[in-house]
């Protein structure tokens, strides 16, 4: 009587798990994949720094597509002049550093640099804010429950945000300083024995911190607080939240404004990384938003991060690798998760 291969069960039990992490957690899968065969392409220094400061990248993107994917998932609201809020927040953002707040941006002090910093990033986030409000209350309200009619006044109201936009500070490109102490980058000596010295851009690990702050505030937010579980209750059956005496349409319009004042936050930043911004940045910017939205799966703040830091990532990596096809690696990435999984990483209208 033959006995079983013990290396035949052991290899068929790691398949198994292998599958079950595939179905259960596939960004996961999907990440570690990416930094694994990136990590072949390359020298382990050039890995690491591409790996950090791609993930910079993605921390801002989320920033500003995580609002749209708020308003989607809680409100089911296709926004599609979130890129105009984008631009707005941009523009805010750089007045502030320009204008009054201007003679702390030039000191080599972190401390004197986030006396402009932090109200310019305020103000951006409260002027898209209150925008929002207005858009919400003008544009938004008569076409709830309707998709194409969403998307038909969302793209009007974008063009007349834009034109406002260009009319206040015109069409031309505008420089934004970085504030002094977050210019350049620090050098880091023979940290890893394998890696070595290490260089790291001084804004993206402020952008680092800054989006894993706010990511997981919001997670926080809609999971641990009752003002979530009354959002996600609205979204679940208006009427029974309503019938609970709660004001559901007050609720909706609090998480657009935070939707929001979060895409002015993410153009201030956007900005600042850049350096120069003008008025159609946002509608640019909204590829990409669309795009992690897409690859993370609609309505999920988790899929939105993680596909946020897959397409600051593989932008970098190709972009090292093979320059030429930088421009299409972002979409290439989106057709081939969906041909993988088309609803998304992590497919949930709820969070």
């Amino acid at each position: 009587m033959s006995q079983a291969n013990p290396s035949v069960g052991q290899w068929a039990l790691w398949r198994d798990r292998l599958l079950k992490l595939q179905s259960d957690k596939p960004h996961l899968v999907l990440l570690g994949l990416m930094l694994f065969l990136a990590f072949l392409a390359m020298d382990p220094a050039t890995w690491f720094v591409l790996t950090i400061s791609g993930m910079a990248m993605g921390t801002m993107l989320f920033l500003m597509a995580s609002g749209m994917t708020l308003t989607f998932g809680l409100m089911s609201v296709l926004n599609l002049a979130h890129g105009a809020f984008i631009s707005l927040g941009a523009f805010v953002g750089a007045v502030m550093l320009t204008g009054a707040l201007g003679v702390y941006t030039v000191s080599p002090s972190l401390g004197w640099n986030l006396l402009a910093i932090l109200p310019a990033l305020f103000a951006a986030m409260a002027v898209a804010g209150v925008v929002g409000w207005l858009f919400e209350v003008i544009v938004i309200k008569p076409v709830y429950g309707d998709h194409l009619k969403q998307i038909l006044v969302t793209v009007g109201g974008s063009i007349v945000l834009i034109q406002l936009i260009e009319v206040t500070w015109g069409a031309n490109e505008i420089p934004v300083p970085r504030p002094g102490a977050l210019r350049g980058a620090f050098v880091i000596e023979d940290w890893v024995p394998l890696i070595g010295g290490l260089v790291m851009e001084k804004f993206r690990m402020v952008a680092l911190i800054l989006g894993l702050t706010v990511y997981g505030l919001m997670l926080w937010v809609i999971d641990r607080t009752r003002l979530g579980i009354l959002v996600r209750a609205g979204v679940e059956n208006r009427e029974m939240v309503e019938i609970q005496g709660y004001r559901i349409g007050l609720l909706f319009l609090g998480v657009f404004i935070a939707g929001s004042a979060l895409a002015g936050l993410g153009g201030a930043m956007w900005g600042m990384y850049r350096e120069i911004i003008t008025a159609h940045m946002g509608e640019e910017l909204m590829i990409s938003v669309i795009v992690i939205i897409i690859l993370g799966g609609l309505g999920s703040i988790r899929g939105c991060f993680y596909g946020a830091l897959l397409v600051g990532l593989i932008n970098l990596y190709i972009g090292y690798i093979e320059p030429r096809l930088a421009a299409v690696a972002t979409v290439g990435l989106m057709v081939g998760v969906l041909m993988w999984r088309p609803q998304g990483l992590i497919p949930v209208i709820k969070v």
